[in-house]
């Protein structure tokens, strides 16, 4: 028997400070059939920018079509200025290729891929505590002290959308923290719901013998 088994949508979220870019970062590397969702964008293109790559680069009147026309899984506008959204054809075309695709968003895009794409596997990477936030957001050092406050704040009210994820993940050391998600994903794969090819080809097996 051989068949492509469909790839996995995998969404991960969590406050600032708390790793998660870390974390898909060895995520990404130590699984090669898993590449990272590329978005699309209105913002200028940068010299050392790949069209396809870094980001699908769209005018407004061209991304606001595809708006039109649902072609998002999820969208958002920054500071009511340029536009950055998940391309549904990038990643539904990749996921039947059996590419494992990984999305790092926030938690309102998160619930909007979850409600577009119920299959998706949704993963909140947490802070052993929310003083760890606090401490790990200061130790960057690229920030100054108000910008931090709001950062602190939102992630307080980021961590009240756990409850809707699928799992939960505590990121207190990094390599754990990798592990769990990559066991997530192999579990995940390994579900019933998700090997009807596979049932089906029993079933068959089965009938042929009788």
């Amino acid at each position: 028997m051989n068949t492509t088994r469909q790839g996995l949508l995998i969404v991960i979220s969590g406050p600032s400070g708390v790793g998660k870019g870390t974390v898909t970062k060895e995520f990404l590397s130590r699984n090669t059939n898993a590449e990272l969702s590329v978005s699309a964008t209105t913002r200028a293109r940068r010299p050392q920018e790949i069209e396809g790559v870094n980001y699908f680069f769209k005018t407004q009147e061209e991304f606001k079509r595809m708006i039109d026309n649902d072609e998002f899984l999820e969208y958002m506008q920054v500071f009511g200025m340029n536009f950055y959204g998940t391309p549904r054809a990038f990643v539904e075309e990749k996921l039947a290729q059996g590419r494992d695709i990984v999305l790092e968003i926030d938690v309102n895009g998160a619930m909007k891929v979850k409600k577009a794409y119920p299959e998706a596997v949704t993963i909140f990477i947490a802070p052993p505590t929310m003083s760890d936030i606090k401490s790990r957001l200061y130790g960057r050092g690229t920030e100054n002290e108000s910008a931090i406050d709001r950062r602190y704040r939102e992630a307080f009210e980021e961590m009240q959308y756990i409850r809707k994820y699928d799992y939960v993940v505590v990121n207190d050391i990094i390599d754990r923290a990798v592990k769990a998600v990559c066991s997530i994903a192999e579990a995940e794969k390994s579900k019933v719901s998700r090997n009807n090819d596979l049932i089906q080809y029993y079933d068959e097996e089965l009938k042929s013998n009788d």
